[in-house]
C-alpha cells in the first residue's frame, strides 16, 4: 500500500497566484489541481481554494482558507541549488515584488513563504565529515545573506 504524502501550507489570499509563481521559478514543477467552495471554515460558509502542485517533483498543496493560521518561519522551503548563477536567479527572483532577503539564505517571498537557497556544494561542505572543514563552512555562510559559494569554499579550506 502507498501512501501520497503532501506538505500542506495554509494562505490567507492569494494561493494560487502562489503555486503558480513558484511552478514558475523552479523546474520540473506544475500545478496538478485546484478546487474551492464556498462551504468550508469553521462556520461551514467560508471560502477556501485548495491547489496541488508540485516543485521539481515534490507534491505540495496550498490551502487558501483565511487568517485564522498565518504563515511563519516554522514552516519553510529548503531549495538546493546546482551553482552560483541558479541560486542568484532565485534568490532574487522569490524575493521579488514585496519579499525580503534574510541571513543564511533565508528569505521570505512576497505572499509570506520562507524559503533558504543553498547551493548543493555549500550544503555538501557543511555536512562533510571533516567536522573542522564544515565547520569553517558553516561559519561562512552564518555571516551572509545570500550565500556565495566562492566564499564559502575559500573559508572551508581555511
Amino acid at each position: 500500500m502507498t501512501h501520497d504524502i503532501r506538505t500542506v501550507l495554509w494562505f490567507n489570499g492569494r494561493g494560487h497566484e502562489a503555486a503558480e509563481f513558484y511552478c514558475s521559478l523552479i523546474p520540473n514543477s506544475r500545478v496538478e489541481s485546484s478546487y474551492s467552495s464556498n462551504n468550508g471554515g469553521p462556520d461551514g460558509n467560508s471560502f477556501f481554494e485548495v491547489v496541488d502542485f508540485r516543485l521539481n517533483g515534490v507534491p505540495y498543496q496550498i490551502l487558501d482558507a483565511g487568517p485564522m493560521f498565518p504563515l511563519s518561519e516554522c514552516v519553510s522551503v529548503s531549495v538546493l541549488t546546482p551553482d552560483q548563477a541558479e541560486t542568484d536567479r532565485l534568490w532574487e527572483a522569490l524575493a521579488a515584488g514585496g519579499g525580503s532577503h534574510g541571513p543564511c539564505g533565508w528569505l521570505k517571498d512576497r505572499c509570506g513563504l520562507s524559503w533558504q537557497v543553498v547551493p548543493q556544494l555549500v550544503y555538501d561542505l557543511m555536512t562533510a565529515p571533516d567536522k573542522d572543514r564544515a565547520g569553517k563552512a558553516l561559519a561562512a555562510v552564518m555571516q551572509m545573506g545570500k550565500i556565495d559559494i566562492a566564499t564559502v569554499y575559500a573559508a572551508a579550506r581555511g
